[in-house]
């Protein structure tokens, strides 16, 4: 156990004290928790432990500990790095609105419903359904934990009668101009993202953005890119066509350092996934603005790296690559997801019936 304090420069919190360096938080059962060398981080952990502010037991706790439970997942292998920041994001507004001191028992699917129509009102409807499933997330963890006591339903399932705020299906097909347009105009790391996605067809958000030299292995005397896709779990091996070398190489570098992710910052620092999408934002701005100065009045729209995972699978079905290889790249269960999946991009014209009736 730890003793009293005598002096405090610091400013810690309660239960938190110094020891090799780092600071470490003493549970009242004895155990000493790692929480870092960031002050503010460790003194805001330590005060939702000391729950100073009374609010133990309410959604607005139990939503916090779910992040503090996902940290923990993340760390043993079991949750996606992407995923934890999704949630960490999803929790601030489902915090002021179930504010406290409601519990987690008296959330009805009406208060559930109600929260996505404001958001739906306040013109986000989709990050509304995102903060809802994380709110799911969390009453499931409860209840499968046994943490809340009397909680035994899950009121965001729909069989509560919840109903989503309706949203489009993804059918952006980016064009090979528009490809080239904004490829020109992009830094090397969104050039990079922008190739991995299109030529692997891996999830850019949650998998090709964490890849490091553990992703490169050989195999049959040659490199292959190796991927567990963290949404589906499965591992797919894939051959590194001759002109993606260059840019692997470019990737890996002169002195290849374990560990460091492949698109990484100058200082070897990973990006998240909402700064390189900031960063593909701009560029498409100035292809447009390059598309202007040559004459051409036609405006790229909005895309996404997942859009060029699309781009990527259309393209291959339409030069005569066999379904189930798409498939396999995708880590779709079946082949006719995988056939919505290009379908739904692709808009060939037409052609009327050209049939002549006989008299």
């Amino acid at each position: 156990m730890a003793g009293r304090r005598k002096n405090n420069p610091l400013g810690l919190e309660p239960r938190v004290y110094a020891k090799h360096g780092a600071f470490y938080y003493v549970h009242r059962d004895g155990r000493w928790e790692k929480l870092g060398t960031d002050i503010p981080k460790v003194n805001e952990r330590a005060k939702l432990y000391n729950d100073s502010l009374g609010q133990f037991g309410t959604m607005v706790y139990w939503l916090d500990m779910f992040i503090v439970d996902c940290e923990e997942r993340v760390k043993a292998g079991k949750l996606a790095q992407r995923t934890l920041e999704d949630y960490a994001r999803d929790i601030k507004p489902l915090k002021i609105y179930f504010e406290s001191p409601m519990l987690p028992t008296d959330i009805e699917p009406n208060h559930v419903q109600e929260y996505l129509e404001i958001g739906a009102k306040d013109g986000r409807p989709v990050r509304a359904n995102r903060e809802k499933a994380c709110l799911s997330a969390c009453l499931s963890w409860l209840i499968r934990t046994g943490k809340a006591d009397g909680l035994k339903i899950n009121p965001c399932m729909r069989a509560s009668g919840i109903k989503r705020n309706p949203e489009s299906k993804r059918e952006r097909y980016v064009h090979h101009d528009e490809y080239r347009d904004v490829f020109a105009e992009g830094p090397f790391q969104v050039q990079a993202m922008m190739e991995l996605t299109y030529r692997t067809l891996q999830r850019p958000e949650s998998d090709i953005i964490y890849w490091t030299l553990a992703n490169l292995p050989t195999k049959d005397g040659k490199r292959i890119i190796r991927n567990k896709q963290n949404k589906t779990g499965k591992t797919v091996d894939i051959e590194i066509a001759p002109d993606l070398e260059p840019l692997i190489d470019h990737l890996v570098g002169d002195i290849p350092k374990i560990g460091r992710p492949l698109i990484c910052t100058r200082v070897g620092q990973q990006y998240t996934y909402d700064g390189l999408s900031s960063m593909l934002k701009r560029a498409i701005v100035a292809a447009n603005k390059a598309r202007l100065a040559k004459g051409i009045t036609e405006k790229i729209t909005s895309f996404g790296f997942r859009d060029l995972k699309g781009k990527g699978a259309t393209d291959m079905w339409q030069d005569g690559v066999p379904i189930e290889q798409i498939q396999m790249l995708l880590g779709h269960e079946d082949k006719a997801t995988t056939e919505i999946y290009i379908k739904q991009r692709w808009r060939e014209t037409a052609v009327s019936n050209m049939t002549v009736m006989r008299k």
